[in-house]
């Protein structure tokens, strides 16, 4: 137990000294950062509430996701009624659904299995099988239907919208170059976003206001004569962001859709002397688009971005390549936001910020300066606690604390953690666990040596019966840290992240390093009894 080849010693030494090369760059300005290796420049990020940054709570739109679903649901029962030649009448929205009455009572049978094909089984939950219903067809007195959105598929829509919002929030945030944003579901309809170190508050919202939904509609009439135009069921008017906005009558159905572009970028136009937005389809997209421009030459066509015409060119030739061009007086930074916006794709419904912190860097610089001295005030007590209970053997702990704590900053810094002020508490609570493991071993001596035995005796049991009480205690910590990182959200993690990481080293301080140089001291001195 108390053997270390030559080998051991170097692979120890090697480690700790590893350790320290990691974690320095945590201590070092940019420009000597600049000059180190690149496998050498890893540090720790620094979380909102220690270097500043923005936070905000957003609410997805519930009443305007159930109204497309239920607009949707009227466009699919007049389809289904005019593809069956059914006569209908009174087609129309009404609270979470949409009711429709059958003229020809002969055909009302029809009618409703026709009806109940609209019928979408969605996923069922974890506890059972069973599938949800999207919508439920009641069939009343003189042939009226009335088709109700069911609250469970509403809930399970407004959780699949919360879902697709994080990833899509996500790729918009992680393209402004920001590091180690923290997105995470609030609730069955809320998002928090916090994004440490972000200068630009007013930008990120901008752009996690914006749906971003882009579409391609053939154009019907441009100017006041599309306001006096057939504005029926297929088609709609909608207005230009020009000042004054100009009216544009467009068919409401979407040749191709902004889902299905793999690429936009910002690029300046030398011939027009004006930024636009190149653009770039995957092979579907590219099909649709090209099958569009072919069977609708020399007519405009609208690029359409949340409801408001950004353009309406027209199509002089079939686009073939599946790529193509969206100008309408940008500047460099309109364009390269909605260049932006379109890489990340849509929300799939409509976000507004019900809550909105900014945490300043004089906050967060007090914030780090209190976790600070309070990291300090800790380490430095259990320091002296140690020197003055176990002398020599407390000093050989201090070491092996000081290099838990380089371990545990070495590992986070590798996989560019972000620390927080509960993480801060964390790792001040790793030197309190490494100096437990200390305090066993060391008892453990203690009584050995009582009972009359050697001090190698001593030293060797000591370190051996500690071993598994100290497995045992560690065991249970990672346990929990683990279900903390796991259950846990925003600054819990943190906490539990360097928790469990300073557990791992200090099982590893404490059964290796703590043991190497008492098995040094215990060699060179060979001492007649333990000074503990």
């Amino acid at each position: 137990m108390l053997y270390f080849s030559r080998w051991k010693i170097l692979a120890i030494l090697a480690v700790c000294v590893l350790g320290i090369v990691f974690a320095t760059p945590n201590f070092l300005s940019r420009d000597q950062l600049a000059s180190l290796p690149e496998f050498m420049r890893g540090q720790m990020v620094l979380g909102l509430d220690l270097q500043g940054g923005a936070h905000l709570l957003l609410e997805v739109d519930t009443k305007a996701l159930i109204k497309d679903r239920v607009d949707v649901l009227r466009d699919d029962v007049r389809k289904a009624m005019r593809d069956e030649k059914i006569g209908v009448t009174g087609l129309g929205l009404q609270g979470n659904g949409v009711v429709v009455r059958v003229l020809d009572s002969s055909q009302w049978d029809k009618a409703e299995t026709k009806l109940d094909s609209l019928i979408q089984n969605l996923s069922g939950t974890i506890l059972t099988a069973t599938p949800i219903k999207d919508i439920t067809v009641a069939r009343e007195d003189n042939g009226l239907f009335r088709l109700t959105l069911t609250d469970q598929g509403i809930t399970y829509r407004t959780q699949r919208a919360v879902e697709q919002s994080i990833e899509v929030i996500r790729r918009r945030i992680d393209q402004l170059g920001t590091t180690e944003p923290s997105i995470t579901r609030q609730g069955d309809n809320r998002v928090l976003v916090q994004v440490p170190g972000l200068q630009d508050i007013e930008g990120l919202k901008k752009i996690l206001a914006q749906t971003a939904r882009l579409t391609f509609q053939l154009v019907e009439e441009v100017g006041p004569s599309a306001l006096q135009g057939s504005k029926g069921a297929d088609t709609e008017v909608l207005y230009t962001r020009d000042n004054p906005p100009i009216p544009v009558l467009v068919q409401k159905r979407a040749l191709v859709s902004g889902d299905e572009l793999v690429d936009a970028q910002a690029q300046f136009n030398s011939q027009s002397s004006a930024w636009v937005v190149n653009f770039r389809f995957d092979t579907a997209g590219a099909q649709k688009f090209a099958a569009v421009t072919q069977q609708n030459v020399g007519r405009p066509f609208a690029i359409v971005l949340d409801n408001h015409v950004i353009s309406y060119p027209n199509i002089r030739e079939p686009i073939l390549g599946g790529s193509g061009q969206i100008s309408g007086n940008f500047d460099a930074k309109g364009a390269s936001e909605l260049a932006l916006l379109l890489r990340a794709g849509a929300l799939p419904a409509n976000l507004t910020i019900v809550e909105e912190r900014t945490v300043g860097a004089g906050l967060g610089a007090d914030s780090i300066a209190t976790g600070e001295r309070a990291a300090a005030i800790g380490i430095v007590g259990v320091i002296l606690y140690m020197l003055a209970n176990y002398g020599l053997f407390g000093l050989f702990a201090n070491v092996a604390v000081m290099i838990n704590v380089t371990f545990t900053l070495a590992i986070l810094s590798i996989f560019h953690a972000t620390l927080t002020l509960p993480g801060i508490a964390g790792i001040v609570l790793g030197v309190g666990m490494a100096v437990d493991a200390n305090v066993l071993i060391y008892e453990r001596i203690r009584e050995e040596q009582m009972q009359g035995r050697s001090p190698i005796a001593s030293i060797d049991t000591g370190f051996r019966r500690a071993i598994a009480t100290i497995t045992d205690t560690n065991s249970t910590h990672l346990i929990a840290s683990i279900v903390l990182f796991w259950l846990g959200t925003g600054a819990i993690k943190g906490f539990a992240l360097t928790l469990a990481v300073g557990t791992v080293t200090s099982f590893f301080t404490a059964v290796t390093v703590t043991r190497l140089m008492v098995t040094q001291w215990l060699r060179y001195t060979k001492p007649t009894r333990v000074p503990i």
